[in-house]
This record gives structure tokens, C-alpha cells and sequence, in this order.
């Protein structure tokens, strides 16, 4: 992921407190700065906006990247029950489609989106129906719908033929059911930080033993950002809460999934699949993952270390190097059933 570079300052985007991606070209640390210049309503800004250029890596795009930068876009797709925002940055690469978690929406992928932009990938997000922007509209079909459907009719709406699948959290559980009925359309599939919602006792009773009393009536935070995180970087930590305080509109309905998740479905998942465990996830601890995963055929596994349930925010560094490493199908995973139970 690239840094941002102000004069001597330099940082990562998502730890200033004005980090926000501008309308457009996402991933650009470049438009951040452009943001803060509007906001603060700078009057040099003319003056900044050309250091910025000068020194900063997207002033030296190669002219390929330059192609791909310039058919990203930011738009409704006007949809089956639904109209959904989303965000492609477009180019010729293998599309990468990151699914959201239940507190967040699209925004929560910017520190991916360069890094899977940079790496040659065409990267899209959306909002799910009823989160972020989109808005369910009853009279163009039946509500609420099945996100793996929505996620469906989008990429017949963006024309992907086949493309990686990447949910983490609540898009996890969308994720596992999406490879379960339409699995034909996926290069591959990686699910992180996830419970997978699989209904089975075995899950069930552990996440009952697991869970702290109280713990569901603590701040979202608290609960999802990991202890490290939050005391390291309380700049990141605002701007997360200020997501998820506008993630998930109010007395929207939650989507129901095609079929429950269990673990006779994750067994017809014969997509090849990475599960990325975070080594400090108080809701989908390595050990309860380890399990949903020894379920899926031939599943590759990986721990991010010092991670709490928001693995991709956290840690985003090492989570997008081993995303990359994996869907450059890198055989140095180990599977799953070869792994000692955490």
C-alpha cells in the first residue's frame, strides 16, 4: 500500500484523520490530499496539489496503470429489487469483488484497493442492499432479497465472467453461500475473520462458550478492533467507527442466506480457497475457523498475527500481501487438514 507524502510528513492513509477517498479514482493517496485540501479550503491549494504531484508515487503511473485509472468509475447499478452502489476501478486484470462486513460498507476496502489495483487486478466493491448507498426498491423485485443474488446480478451487470471472491466477517457468510451455488464463476474464494454463519451445533456451541457475558451490548468496536489496534492507532479507529455508525441503514432487513451455511454445503465448495484466520479475533478465533474450514476441499490456510475481527483494516500490509500471494496461486499455503488444530 502506498504512503502519502506531505513535505518531510509521511503516513499511511487510513491513520490521518481526514483520510477520505474523493468521488472517482479510488485508492489514491493523491485524492485524499485533495479532499483535505477542499475541506479545509486551503488557499494555496494549487501550490499543494503540485508538491503532492510531483512527489507523490501516482505523479510516476506507468501509462498502462494510467489506462485502468481511467475507466474506474463510481456508480449506481440499477438491479433486481435493488440499486446498488459500487466501485470499480476497471483495467484489463482478473476482477477481484471484496464483499463487506455486517458494521461496515464499500469504504471499509480502501487500504485494498490500491494494493489489488497496483498488483494488475481489476478490484470491485459495493454496498450490500440495505447498507451504505444502496436501497432496496420493491418495485423491481421481491425484497430483501439474497445478497449472493444481488452479488450475482452485478457481475452479470459489470460483465465478469469469472472473478476472486474475497468476504470477510458478515461477507464471509455471503462469500461461503455465493461458492456453494455458483461456484462455476469464481477463480477463487477467501474468506477471513468469519464464523461462515454455519448453523451446525458443533460451531454453535462453541461460539456460545466463546463469547464473553455482556459482549454483544459493547460498542461495535470493542468488540470487532482489535486491543493492539486500538491502542496503537486511534486515528484509524475514528474513521472506523464513523463507517460503521453509517453502515447499516436503519431497520433494514437483514438478507437471508440461499440456504443455511453448514457443513455438508461447505463440502460441495470446490473452489480453490484460502481461509485467513486473525490471531486475536474475539468472535471468529483461529480454533473456530480452523473447524468451518476442515470442511472445505482442499482449503489453504493462513493467520494474520496481532488482528482482531477487523483483519483487512488492521493489518492491512500483511493481509493484502497474502491475499496477492494467494490469488497469484501460490502453493506455499498449507492446507488446512495438514494444520494442528489452534
Amino acid at each position: 500500500m502506498g504512503d502519502i507524502v506531505v513535505g518531510a510528513i509521511r503516513t499511511s492513509w487510513h491513520r490521518l484523520p481526514f483520510a477520505r477517498i474523493v468521488d472517482g479514482v479510488p485508492g489514491s493517496g493523491l485524492m485524499v490530499v485533495v479532499e483535505r485540501i477542499r475541506s479545509t479550503r486551503v488557499l494555496a491549494a494549487a501550490t499543494a496539489v503540485g508538491l503532492v504531484c510531483a512527489i507523490h508515487p501516482a505523479a510516476r503511473t506507468p501509462v498502462a496503470a494510467q489506462r485502468a485509472e481511467s475507466s474506474a468509475r463510481q456508480a449506481f447499478a440499477d438491479l433486481p429489487g435493488v440499486r446498488l452502489w459500487f466501485s470499480d476501478t476497471g483495467g484489463r486484470g482478473e476482477p477481484v469483488v471484496l464483499m463487506h462486513a455486517i458494521t461496515g460498507t464499500s469504504e471499509i476496502w480502501q487500504p485494498q484497493l490500491e494494493a489489488l489495483a497496483s498488483a494488475g487486478y481489476r478490484v470491485v466493491t459495493f454496498d450490500r442492499r440495505g447498507w451504505g448507498r444502496s436501497r432496496a426498491v420493491a418495485a423491481t423485485g421481491p425484497q430483501p432479497g439474497h445478497a449472493a443474488e444481488d452479488l450475482n446480478a452485478l457481475a452479470d451487470y459489470l460483465s465478469l465472467s469469472r472473478f476472486h471472491l474475497v468476504g470477510v466477517a458478515g461477507g464471509g457468510f455471503v462469500a461461503l453461500d455465493y461458492a456453494a451455488s455458483h461456484g462455476d464463476r469464481l477463480r477463487s474464494l477467501v474468506v477471513g475473520a468469519s464464523t461462515g454463519s454455519v448453523s451446525d451445533a458443533e460451531i454453535q456451541d462453541m461460539i456460545a462458550r466463546i463469547e464473553m457475558p455482556g459482549f454483544r451490548g459493547l460498542a461495535a468496536h470493542y468488540r470487532e478492533v482489535g486491543a493492539s489496534y486500538r491502542g496503537a492507532n486511534p486515528q484509524g479507529v475514528q474513521r472506523w467507527i464513523e463507517i460503521e455508525e453509517h453502515a447499516r441503514q436503519p431497520d433494514a432487513p437483514t438478507q437471508p442466506l440461499r440456504s443455511p451455511n453448514t457443513f455438508a454445503k461447505l463440502a460441495t465448495i470446490k473452489v480453490r480457497t484460502l481461509v485467513m484466520a486473525a490471531d486475536a479475533d474475539l468472535i471468529a478465533p483461529p480454533g473456530l475457523m480452523w473447524v468451518c474450514a476442515n470442511q472445505v476441499n482442499d482449503a489453504r490456510w493462513a493467520v494474520v498475527p496481532a488482528a482482531g475481527h477487523a483483519i483487512a483494516w488492521e493489518k492491512p500490509e500483511i493481509f493484502n500481501a497474502t491475499l496477492i500471494r494467494f490469488l497469484r496461486d501460490d502453493k506455499a499455503f498449507p492446507r488446512v487438514r495438514d494444520v494442528p488444530r489452534p
